[in-house]
């Protein structure tokens, strides 16, 4: 069981991040509590990746604040950073290193003990079905694969809290429902899972709580059960999002 000293994983106060004049998320208020799967939502350019970004300390907030677990993520030292697992939208991989080098190195970048190293890594690499790739070199990964040694470098050490941004995004049947499996486990452990992500099916199937954010502003965040008691999670989200439903079409194909 995954040890916890908040009832939130996750908490911004006022957070707000500007580009120059534009705004790119304003005013943020959430509240993650510690040890659900929380799916955060919105369509494209809303503001989620700025949001992992600042929530993982990739970037600094132009104003507000930031709890992990209680600290102040701005005034935390390394550890607290060491309890996190991250798999970005953008992978930034070492292409050069193959599957099983990149997990050694992370496994020894976020201070696991090296004589459990060689185990973990080679459980990751058969979760993920990358054993007979094991040692071939990331840059000849597809998109797929590289997703999958994402999440395993992500959860190497074991995190508190993991981040994930598009992380069913190229990935096949298969390799998403072994995906969704080993998520639902990791929630039933203790560990927070922060998710973004556009199949709204796998979201209302994995996540029991979401948050729906729009030109940077959050506009509703409750449990998925209160959410979904009035219909699904995606017609929910077309009303939050006031998208319309109804046909549209080209004015030279008819």
């Amino acid at each position: 069981m995954i040890a916890s000293h908040s009832s939130f994983a996750i908490q911004t106060l006022a957070l707000n991040q500007k580009f120059d004049h534009f705004e790119a998320v304003k005013d943020l208020h959430l509240n993650v509590p510690t040890g659900s799967f929380f799916g955060f939502l919105g369509p494209n350019g809303a503001g989620k990746s700025t949001t992992i970004k600042m929530l993982t300390g990739l970037l600094r907030p132009s104003s507000g604040k930031i709890l992990i677990f209680g600290q102040d993520l701005q005034q935390a030292d390394v550890r607290l950073k060491q309890k996190m697992g991250v798999v970005p939208e953008k992978l930034h991989l070492f292409e050069q290193l193959s599957a099983l080098e990149y997990l050694e190195f992370s496994g020894t970048m976020y201070g696991v003990n090296p004589l459990d190293i060689p185990q973990r890594s080679h459980e990751l690499l058969s979760l993920m079905d990358l054993e007979a790739k094991q040692n071939q070199p990331l840059a000849d990964y597809s998109h797929g694969m590289r997703k999958k040694i994402a999440l395993a470098a992500a959860l190497i050490h074991e995190p508190r809290l993991l981040f994930l941004d598009e992380p069913f995004e190229g990935l096949d049947v298969v390799s998403a429902r072994t995906l969704q499996h080993l998520l639902k486990n990791l929630t039933q452990k203790g560990m927070t899972i922060f998710l973004t992500s556009h199949i709204l099916e796998i979201v209302e199937k994995l996540c029991d709580h979401v948050a729906m954010i729009q030109n940077g502003q959050l506009v509703m965040s409750a449990s998925m059960a209160t959410l979904t008691q009035s219909g699904s999670l995606e017609s929910q989200f077309l009303d939050y999002m006031g998208q319309q439903t109804g046909e549209s079409q080209l004015s030279w194909l008819t």
